[in-house]
C-alpha cells in the first residue's frame, strides 16, 4: 500500500488558499453573467484521479443556475444513432453559463476504445473529427479548458482500497474502476495517443499531477483563474428595507400544522440516543 507523500500540502495553507481561489471563482462567474461568456471546463482522468474532488471545490459557492455540472450516463439506445457528439453539444452553455464537464467526449479515446464498446472505425472517426469540433466551439466564442488529472498507479491502488473499506463512499469503486487497475497501460496507451491528436494549439490539454488532491485542486483552479481574462464586476448594493409595522396578522396555532420531529434533542455527546 501507498504511503502518503511527504510532500503533501498541509491543511492549513491549503484551506487558505483554497478559500481565496473560490472567491476568485465567485468572481469569474459574475463575469462571465454579466458578459454572456460561455465557458467549458473539461475534466478527465483515470478513474480515481480527484476529479470529482476537483469539481466540487470549483462549483462549492458558485450559483448552480450560472455554473452547472455535466456527468452524462451511458448513451441510451436512440443517443447510441446519433452523431456521436450530439448528446454532448445538447449540454453546452448559453451565453453567461459555465458548464464542466465531469468526463466528456472523450469517453469514446478512453473507456470506449479500451473496454470495446466502440468499433476501431468509430475511434479513428473521432480522433479525426474532434479537433474540428472543438475548433468549431471556440471558433463559436465558446472558451474552453481541458484538464487531465494524472495519478499514479499505487496511489490509485490506495485510493480504491480506501473507498472498498468506508462504506460511504463503496458506491464510488464501479466494476470498470475494478478493471482499470488491470488494464493500466491500455489506458496509458490509450491517453498517449488521444494526447497526439487533441492537443492542439487552439485547445491544448492541461495535465494536473493529482497523486496529492489538495495540490492537484489549488494547481488546477488557479491555472484555470489565470487561463481567463476575467474582471471584477461591481454588483449594485443592497439594502434592507424597514419592516412594515404589523397589519394585525395572527399566526394560526401550532398544532394545526405538522411539524418534523425534533431528532436534534435526543442527541447526547454528538450521538442519537
Amino acid at each position: 500500500m501507498a504511503k502518503k507523500s511527504k510532500d503533501r500540502l498541509p491543511r492549513k495553507p491549503y484551506e487558505a488558499e483554497l478559500l481565496r481561489l473560490q472567491y476568485e471563482l465567485v468572481k469569474l462567474q459574475e463575469w462571465v453573467r454579466a458578459e454572456g461568456v460561455r465557458l467549458v471546463v473539461v475534466f478527465e482522468g483515470r478513474d480515481a484521479a480527484g476529479k470529482g474532488g476537483a469539481i466540487k471545490r470549483v462549483t462549492e459557492y458558485l450559483n448552480p443556475r450560472i455554473a452547472r455540472v455535466a456527468a452524462l450516463p451511458a448513451p441510451t439506445e436512440r443517443q447510441r444513432g446519433q452523431w456521436y457528439f450530439q448528446r454532448y453539444v445538447e449540454q453546452l452553455p448559453a451565453a453567461g453559463e459555465i458548464v464542466l464537464f465531469d468526463r466528456s467526449w472523450y469517453n469514446r479515446a478512453g473507456v470506449e476504445k479500451v473496454m470495446g464498446f466502440c468499433t476501431h472505425e468509430e475511434y479513428q472517426q473521432f480522433l479525426h473529427q474532434c479537433p474540428t469540433f472543438e475548433r468549431m466551439l471556440i471558433e463559436a466564442g465558446i472558451l474552453l479548458r481541458k484538464y487531465w488529472f494524472s495519478v499514479s498507479d499505487v496511489e490509485q491502488e490506495r485510493r480504491f482500497r480506501d473507498r472498498m473499506a468506508d462504506p460511504m463512499r463503496q458506491w464510488k469503486l464501479s466494476p470498470m474502476d475494478i478493471e482499470s487497475i488491470s488494464r493500466w497501460e491500455d489506458y496509458s496507451r490509450a491517453k498517449d495517443e488521444m494526447f497526439v491528436h487533441t492537443d492542439i494549439p487552439a485547445s491544448p490539454w492541461n495535465v494536473v499531477e493529482s497523486d496529492d488532491k489538495r495540490r492537484s485542486r489549488i494547481n488546477m483552479i488557479a491555472h484555470l483563474l489565470g487561463s481567463v481574462p476575467y474582471q471584477e464586476v461591481r454588483r449594485p448594493e443592497v439594502e434592507l428595507p424597514p419592516r412594515p409595522e404589523s397589519q394585525g396578522y395572527r399566526r394560526p396555532p401550532r398544532d394545526l400544522q405538522k411539524y418534523v420531529p425534533d431528532h436534534a434533542s435526543t442527541l447526547a455527546d454528538g450521538r442519537p440516543s
